[in-house]
């Protein structure tokens, strides 16, 4: 029998992720997740173990193939995506650098990149674009690392998080073009290493020898080494295929660029992106990506400023989960009585989180409130900047965590005053990777491919208030370019 099990691996911001689909009904056969445990540091650190990572990993996989049983002999192939950036640096015994991994919503760069950004910002932009921000695997290892830390041997390879994880399943190092050029170290103009990026780390003697190969995504990286197929019961040899950024995977799941979609993810960060044509001049969005396409790029407006924060509510009110905050938002009218909220709790740019007109007859729910208004009208914000850039944005679908909870999607459907699709599911990205582990076998074809597609659903404006939601959006917008600069100054005060 061939087989024709593919499986897809998806390390998040919050969880490790794996999906078992058949190849040809594109049916889910098995699903695990285990939990990231994130260490919050001084200074706006956020770090995660190496052994924690590794944990993860083994038991997902070891639990689908539990789960698969018999059939775990049928699998045909695997790969893996990941959120982008952090720090995933190897030393001399590669190693993870210090036996622990730096996420992407570290903030303890902040400073070194906003003063990165007012000397080469508009160079780095032209070139890679992208500004720098605290986020990027080479300015965190400048900042954490030191300067030297490549000259002195302590930082030997500069990994992205999927590829970390396919090199503890094969032992290649490699990677794609989407996370090498979110990152900022891709030129825009030749799809290959950026000098100009590695001359502006602060990183002395970085170079491409740092990084692994660029490889399509979609290729074999390499294959199931005979020591991981032991510890998660898995047979040896199965192809590993290179994967892309979990943003271009969860768009991959949903068919977005053939079907015409921009994106928005409700995720730790708040992404919102669409593909399109080359564009010259560069239009004014926050990140440009060559994602390995000549004529095509990908365009993002992004932030760490979605889920994150309603997460972080939910940690300081005590209540057991970003859907409870929703239940409480949802028993106060849409403005919370007059409070705002700026959703920027994991910082980016300098600009800090804080609400606004808080006064003592608001209420917890009043908060939350705020807080969810917040975070769907700053998804419309960045999808604004987008339109203004002359991208096609006026078809879109949502995802992420937060696309499970359709009160959510409406709030964002009001304040776009439009219908969305969603995809409620939240494994997009491991059925994402799974597409490029199908992609790898030959198995792309309209027939095949198709089934693998995650499905959507549309949810509809709540119409009867239009005005109301046009008003708050156009509040929230000036409340933002006003408050902006206040939050910074206090931002960089506290350095």
């Amino acid at each position: 029998m061939m087989p024709n099990i593919l499986i897809g691996v998806d390390m998040g911001s919050s969880s490790l992720k794996a999906l078992a689909l058949e190849a040809g009904s594109g049916r889910a056969v098995a699903l695990s997740r285990m939990p990231l445990p994130h260490d919050r540091l001084a200074g706006g650190g956020c770090e995660v173990g190496a052994a924690a990572i590794r944990a993860a990993l083994t038991h997902v996989l070891r639990d689908v193939a539990h789960q698969l049983g018999p059939r775990a002999a049928e699998v045909r192939a695997m790969a893996c995506t990941g959120h982008g950036a952090g720090l995933y640096a190897l030393d001399a015994n590669n190693e993870l650098v210090g036996r622990r991994a730096v996420a992407s919503t570290d903030q303890r760069a902040d400073a070194r990149a906003r003063t990165l950004a007012k000397s080469n910002g508009a160079r780095l932009f032209e070139d890679v674009g992208c500004g720098p921000w605290p986020g990027q695997p080479t300015v965190i290892a400048a900042e954490l690392l030191g300067a030297d830390a490549v000259q002195r041997g302590e930082l030997r390879r500069l990994l992205f998080a999927k590829d970390y994880l396919g090199f503890l399943l094969t032992g290649e190092i490699a990677t794609d073009a989407s996370d090498a050029s979110t990152a900022g170290l891709v030129s825009l103009a030749t799809g290959g290493w950026s000098q100009i990026a590695f001359e502006a780390s602060g990183l002395t003697d970085l170079g491409a020898h740092n990084f692994g190969p660029i490889l399509p995504s979609g290729t074999v990286l390499g294959k199931l080494r005979a020591s991981e197929a032991v510890l998660c019961g898995l047979p040896a040899g199965i192809p590993v295929a290179m994967g892309a950024i979990d943003l271009l995977a969860s768009m991959t799941a949903i068919c977005a660029e053939g079907r015409g979609r921009a994106v928005q993810v409700f995720g730790t960060w708040c992404v919102n992106a669409v593909i399109g044509p080359v564009m010259e001049p560069k239009p004014a969005v926050a990140s440009i990506v060559n994602f390995g396409r000549t004529h095509e790029r990908l365009y993002m407006e992004n932030s760490p400023s979605s889920m994150a924060n309603i997460a972080w509510l939910a940690g300081v009110l005590a209540l057991p989960d970003s859907r409870a905050v929703v239940d409480l938002a949802m028993t106060v009218p849409l403005g919370a009585n007059g409070l705002r909220f700026a959703p920027f709790i994991n910082g980016g740019g300098g600009v800090t989180a804080g609400f606004v007109g808080l006064k003592s007859h608001h209420t917890r729910a009043d908060m939350a409130r705020a807080v969810v208004d917040a975070v769907a009208a700053l998804h419309v914000r960045q999808t604004a900047r987008l339109a203004a850039g002359g991208l096609a944005v006026s078809a879109s679908t949502v995802l992420g965590g937060g696309a499970s909870d359709a009160r959510l999607v409406r709030l964002l459907a009001s304040f776009l005053g439009r219908p969305v699709e969603r995809c409620a599911d939240d494994e997009t990205g491991a059925r994402g990777a799974a597409l490029y582990a199908a992609m790898s076998q030959g198995v792309d074809d309209a027939a095949e491919g198709s089934a693998l597609l995650a499905p959507c659903d549309l949810i509809e404006p709540d119409a009867r208030d239009a005005r109301a939601h046009a008003d708050f959006n156009a509040d929230f917008n000036e409340l933002i370019d006003s408050m902006s600069p206040v939050f910074t100054h206090i931002a960089g005060g506290a350095q």
